[in-house]
């Protein structure tokens, strides 16, 4: 795994968390995400204005993704409306990358070599052990299928959105093409939250603080581009997982800003990901 990417890969990751943060002190955070997917579209639109549209074989794969990326949203909006956090969100970003790793050997035909998938594997239960601490503390509520359900179906959105970028890129120009994602997914996103929150209460959270909502924004799209230019000479399997250290990077931005709780347990999960992430390093 080259060095370059994996250092582009923990930049993107950080920045990924920042404006999750960000959007994470919001009342409206749903309503808030919206804003910064829309205010995103506009911030692509302004920088494609002089780099120009994709090749043309590149935007079927915007498309998809844009579909992929818009579906995404709305899964997520309604997991987090109707089950917990500390459900969805391991479980979803925790599988994802498993998920990746089958689709890039099947359809990538990307080489694993043995410490390869040891990383990924270790990656994959870093976030399991991360998220795991908020259900050991609520050890007393019952299972739910559902929510399990619908996180799962979050992980298969990313690691298929993930797959189609990583395709994209790899036989193109990075920029142009995620500029133009980012630019129609609001397309779609906007008209849903729209219906389901309806016009005045979408335009009133455009009425308190807007700096955390724009910098999201931005963060959000240099996040991903950064992301995409080391899909576009890594291998995706790869990458994917050590993308995911945005969870380590945003349980102790929780910690150190939100005074949320950072205990053992997380901080093992944290030791096991950067393990994993070394052990591709150097063996993947």
């Amino acid at each position: 795994m080259p060095i370059v990417a994996i250092l582009l890969l923990l930049a993107s990751a950080s920045l990924h968390a920042i404006w999750n943060l960000l959007l994470k002190q919001s009342q409206e955070k749903y309503i808030a995400m919206g804003w910064q997917v829309a205010i995103s579209g506009v911030f692509a639109f302004l920088i494609l204005l002089f780099t120009g549209l994709p090749p043309r074989s590149m935007w079927l794969f915007a498309l998809i993704s844009m579909f992929l990326e818009a579906v995404y949203f709305i899964l997520l909006s309604n997991a987090y409306s109707d089950h917990d956090f500390s459900l969805v969100y391991p479980i979803a970003r925790g599988t994802a990358p498993a998920l990746l790793m089958v689709w890039s050997v099947l359809f990538l035909r990307e080489q694993l070599t043995p410490g390869g998938i040891l990383g990924i594997c270790m990656i994959v239960c870093g976030m399991v052990i991360i998220g795991a601490t908020s259900l050991i503390q609520n050890r007393g509520g019952r299972f739910h299928f559902k929510g399990v359900a619908m996180a799962l179906s979050v992980a298969l959105i990313i690691s298929l959105y993930t797959l189609i970028d990583g395709t994209a890129v790899k036989n193109g120009p990075a920029l142009p093409y995620a500029l133009t994602m980012f630019m129609f997914v609001p397309v779609l996103t906007t008209a849903y939250n729209v219906r389901r929150f309806g016009w005045k209460r979408f335009l009133a959270a455009w009425n308190g603080p807007r700096f955390p909502i724009i910098a999201a924004a931005i963060l959000g799209v240099l996040a991903y581009l950064l992301a995409l230019f080391a899909y576009s000479f890594a291998p995706l399997s790869y990458s994917g997982a050590i993308r995911e250290v945005s969870v380590v990077i945003g349980s102790f931005l929780g910690w150190r800003f939100l005074g949320e709780k950072m205990g053992g347990i997380r901080v093992l999960g944290a030791m096991v990901i950067f393990v994993g992430i070394l052990i591709i390093a150097v063996f993947g």
